[in-house]
């Protein structure tokens, strides 16, 4: 079965960073790939907020999230922390990708990267709705 690899986007929109704690770390002793996912989901939220969309609630749409791919790349440890920086790519009608770099602060190591695809939701109707306009403004423009 081929690996998987993920192309990253040259500049990333957020970056935000998260320590990780003993609940994090596995038998083996290094970050557990189901907490490196809960890091991200913290890091997910934290975006929407800094763009406005605290709790993830954008301009009456729900988020759900669609698939997710990670490629692993190197061990983190208890006590380290992760710089994770986010970004949008692959906009479809009614969702795109929020693609991550998972690094270590002090020696800039790379721990992993993946996207996680996301769909719009309108859950009143409860179906797919478009990409709000003012969250693709908020996302494309510097």
């Amino acid at each position: 079965m081929p690996r998987i690899t993920i192309d990253l986007p040259p500049s990333f929109a957020f970056s935000t960073e998260l320590a990780i704690y003993v609940n994090h770390v596995n038998y083996r002793r290094h970050l557990d790939n189901s907490s490196l996912l809960s890091l991200v989901a913290e890091a997910n939220e934290r975006f929407f907020a800094h763009i406005g969309y605290p709790g993830m609630d954008v301009e009456g749409c729900g988020v759900v999230y669609a698939d997710g791919a990670v490629q692993f790349l190197s061990e983190a440890f208890h006590r380290e922390v992760l710089v994770i920086e986010l970004g949008c790519a692959d906009f479809s009608r009614v969702g795109c990708d929020l693609v991550y770099r998972v690094r270590e602060k002090t020696s800039g190591r790379d721990v992993a990267r993946g996207k996680t695809g996301i769909v719009f939701f309108d859950y009143q109707a409860r179906k797919a709705t478009a990409v709000p306009a003012e969250f693709l403004a908020r996302v494309t423009t510097g």
